[in-house]
C-alpha cells in the first residue's frame, strides 16, 4: 500500500516497518507467524533493492571496450587503413600500430608510475679483464745449520732477563720505600691503595699492584684490614723469612679488580 512512500530517497519508512518486524518476531510462537515474517522478508529486500537501484551515485562505470579503443586512437592508429586493408586482403597479418605506438604509450604511462632512480658507478665500470695471475715466489728452504737455530733463543733469553731485572729493580725500590716510611712512623698504618694508586696514570697504578704482589709473595710485606674494612700493608718481621715454607703455605692469594672508573 506504501510502496511509492518507501521508495523515496528522503523516506525512512522501511527502515521503521523493518524495525517493527524485529520487534513481532520475538513473539512468534507458531508455524503461520513465521511463514508471514518470511513474506514480509522477501517484500522488504524486493524494496530494498528497487530503492538502491534508484540512488544515483553520479559514477561512471568502466568500459573496457571503449577504453581500448580510446588507447587504439592515442597510439596512432588509421582507422582508414585499416579498413582499406581489410578489404584488400585477409591474410595479412600484424596490427596496424605505426612503429613507434609502444613507445609512445610508454613515455605517456612514464609520467604516473615512480621510477627508481638510474644506477651508476661511482668509481667508473668495473674491469672486465680478469686479474693479472701472481706470480709464486718459491720458499727458500732453512738450513739445519746449528748457528741459526742457536741465534732466536739467544736473543729471547736476553729480552727476558733484560725485562726480569727491571722487574726486580722496580720491586727492591717498593720494598726499601715501605720499610723506610714504616721504621719513620711505625704506628701510622700505610694504606694499601695510598701505596699503589697513581693519580696520574692507570697503567701505573695497575704496575705498581702488579710489583707489590711480589713483596706480598716473597713474604717480605703483609696485607692486614683496618677497622673500616680497608686493606694495609706493612713489612714483614726479620724473623718472619722468606724461606719460611709453613709461614708461605698459610698465605693467601687474593685477586683485585679495578677498572678505569674505579680508579678515578
Amino acid at each position: 500500500e506504501n510502496r511509492e512512500d518507501m521508495l523515496s530517497s528522503k523516506s525512512n519508512r522501511l527502515t521503521e516497518a523493518l524495525e517493527e518486524a524485529n520487534k513481532l518476531f520475538s513473539g512468534v510462537s507458531c508455524a503461520r507467524e513465521a511463514a508471514l515474517d518470511a513474506q514480509f522478508l522477501v517484500l522488504a529486500s524486493n524494496l530494498g533493492k528497487e530503492k538502491a537501484n534508484e540512488l544515483h551515485s553520479e559514477m561512471t562505470a568502466f568500459d573496457s571496450l571503449t577504453f581500448a579503443e580510446d588507447l587504439l586512437t592515442f597510439m596512432g592508429i588509421n582507422r582508414v587503413q585499416v579498413e582499406e586493408n581489410d578489404s584488400d586482403s585477409e591474410s595479412t597479418s600484424g596490427g596496424y600500430l605505426p612503429s613507434n605506438a609502444w613507445r609512445k604509450l610508454g613515455e605517456e604511462t612514464e609520467k604516473y608510475f615512480r621510477r627508481a632512480p638510474s644506477f651508476h658507478y661511482m668509481l667508473g665500470s668495473f674491469k672486465s679483464d680478469p686479474p693479472v695471475p701472481r706470480q709464486r715466489i718459491e720458499r727458500q728452504k732453512k738450513a739445519r745449520g746449528g748457528e741459526e737455530k742457536r741465534a732466536m733463543p739467544a736473543q729471547l733469553k736476553k729480552m727476558e732477563e733484560s725485562h726480569q731485572e727491571a722487574t726486580e729493580k722496580e720491586v727492591e725500590r717498593i720494598l726499601g720505600l715501605l720499610q723506610t716510611h714504616f721504621k719513620n712512623d711505625p704506628d701510622t698504618p700505610i694504606s694499601f691503595f695510598d701505596l699503589v694508586i697513581d693519580p696520574n696514570s692507570f697503567a701505573r697504578t695497575v704496575e705498581n699492584i702488579f710489583h707489590v704482589s711480589f713483596i706480598i709473595r716473597d713474604g717480605f710485606a703483609r696485607l692486614k684490614l683496618d677497622d673500616d674494612k680497608l686493606p694495609i700493608i706493612e713489612p714483614s718481621k726479620e724473623n718472619e723469612g722468606k724461606g719460611d715454607h709453613h709461614s708461605a703455605g698459610a698465605r693467601n692469594q687474593v685477586v683485585i679488580s679495578l677498572n678505569h672508573q674505579e680508579w678515578k
